[in-house]
């Protein structure tokens, strides 16, 4: 009975060192790279968007009234 306990017991422990929740130093060290890799790829993405966006200019259409010269009719 104890050999069969042992046997248990190690295994058990092989699969809590392998497990994700069973080791929090991991675990954690785990979730800040995680999380400054979404960080650095999130303002990445948003400089990205903003330089392609800025040389973009829209056609806007104003009355004749208005310009810096305007023309009546």
């Amino acid at each position: 009975m104890s050999s069969v306990q042992n046997d248990y017991q190690e295994e058990l422990q092989k699969v809590q060192d392998k497990d994700f929740t069973y080791n929090w130093v991991s675990s954690s060290a785990f979730i800040f790279y995680l999380s400054v890799f979404c960080i650095v790829a999130f303002a990445f993405g948003g400089c990205f968007k903003l330089y392609n966006k800025s040389y973009e200019k829209p056609k806007v259409s104003i009355q004749e009234s208005t310009l810096y010269t305007p023309k009546y009719k």
